[in-house]
Order: structure tokens, then sequence, then C-alpha cells
């Protein structure tokens, strides 16, 4: 199967993000190249992977605190990071401030007061800051993250503290690709060789969505039998790498 191009998106609710991936099935003759290796570029997954780790954009991201989410408080900002990330005051004045805009997941605009002060001085976002909160309705244990591109836009979006969910993480959505693309719709879009959809949220697992074909045809080689331990790598939302011994039980088509 081959993408077109993904639509990265976020629910309007809780901001939570999402992919949208439109795929097409290849045709057989495609299909067959692809396992003989006739086209090239077969290190091209690993140099993008590693490309995309070298990336160290000006950002940071925070857990909110009791006193970030207080109606009568700031949010408070570590010094490196808002020095990495917000443009820089003007620390020959009284007491430094600027004031900062940054879009969300939505493109809508939220402008915050930046100040450096107290004792020990310490930078605060203070005016703004209380509307943000309620707006989103965060609470203490969700995070805030703040992105400076290279444009020297500043963006900003939140992650929700981990909760036990039952069900669908985007019921609206899920409801719609049910009722739009059943599996039956996907096992027919495949047999006759037609576009369908899927949607990916990754909070709810953290194993890979979308694999490259290289490694997908390696995995083919690979001689599977019941009662084989095999282990899987995870990576978590704190950037941690895990991985888990399964043991298989069973097989069956």
């Amino acid at each position: 199967m081959w993408f077109s191009p993904t639509l990265w998106q976020a629910e309007a609710a809780n901001d939570d993000v999402y992919a949208q991936v439109s795929l097409v099935p290849e045709s057989k003759e495609i299909e067959q190249k692809l396992r003989e290796g006739i086209f090239e570029g077969d290190g091209e997954e690993e140099d993008i992977e590693a490309t995309a780790k070298t990336t160290t954009p000006h950002m940071f991201c925070k857990t909110l605190t009791a006193s970030d989410t207080s109606t009568h408080g700031g949010f408070s900002v570590p010094r490196r990071a808002a020095e990495d990330c917000f443009p820089p005051l003007d620390y020959t004045q009284q007491r430094p401030s600027q004031e900062l805009v940054a879009k969300d997941l939505h493109g809508s605009e939220w402008k915050f007061r930046h100040i450096y002060r107290g004792q020990p001085r310490r930078h605060l976002l203070t005016t703004g800051w209380s509307a943000f909160v309620n707006k989103k309705k965060l609470v203490s244990g969700d995070a805030v993250l703040f992105l400076r591109g290279e444009d020297g836009e500043l963006r900003l979006g939140v992650r929700r503290a981990a909760q036990v969910k039952c069900g669908p993480t985007f019921p609206a959505l899920w409801n719609q690709q049910l009722n739009q693309s059943s599996l039956a719709d996907v096992a027919n879009a495949i047999s006759t060789k037609s576009a369908f959809r899927i949607y990916y949220n990754p909070r709810p697992s953290s194993s890979e969505f979308i694999i490259p074909f290289n490694k997908f045809m390696k995995s083919l080689d690979q001689s599977f039998s019941v009662g084989m331990r095999i282990k899987m790598r995870f990576e978590t939302e704190d950037a941690a790498e895990r991985r888990f011994a399964i043991h298989g039980l069973g097989a069956s088509n």
C-alpha cells in the first residue's frame, strides 16, 4: 500500500492529537517488485529515523502543579526552558517583561504576559494564563508543551494526565469511523484496490502503528511457533524505551 498525505488533527474538546491516514492498495506487480527488492532506498527509513532523532527543537514540556492551575496564580516556567524557548527578555529593566503570542493545535492565538520577578526571581506567565487554563479545562497533573519553530513562531499544546479509559478515546470519531469505514469496508477496498481511511490516536497504545515496508518484509522471514517467547519494544510518553517479553500460547487462522 502507499500513503496519500496524512492529516494531523486534534480533538476540539480535549486537544488529543490523532492522524487520519489515507491508504491505497498497491497492484500485484508493484507488490512483487517490492518483495524482490527491485526498488531502491532500502535504508531510507533508517536514515529518516536517525535524522528525526538528531533534530532538537526549542521546546519544553512541564507537568502542571496546583499552583500553575490556580485561578489567582500564574505559570512558573523553568529558567532554562524560558531562555531556550521564549524570546530574550531585557534584563536591564527593573521588571523585565514581554507579551508572548502562541498558537495552539487548532490555530487559535493565546496571549500571555511573560515576566521575570519574585524573590528569588523566576519566569512567570501571568495575564492570559488563567483564561487558557479555564478554556482548556486543565487540572494539576496535565502537561503543557511550548515549542518555538525555526521561523520563530511559538506554539503550544496540552497533554492530559493519563487516565484509565473505557471505550474509545474519541467516541465521536470512532463512531464515524465504524459507520463509514468498517472492517468489511476496508476488506472490500483492498480487494477492489480502492482508497480507504484509517484513524490513529497514539496515546492508547505505545506500539508502532505504521512500520517501514522493509522491516515488515524481514519479519516474514521469522519462523514463529506455539510457545515461543518474543520481545517487543515500546516507547512511552516520557520517551523511555521499554521491552516486554511475550509468551505465545497458540495460533489460529
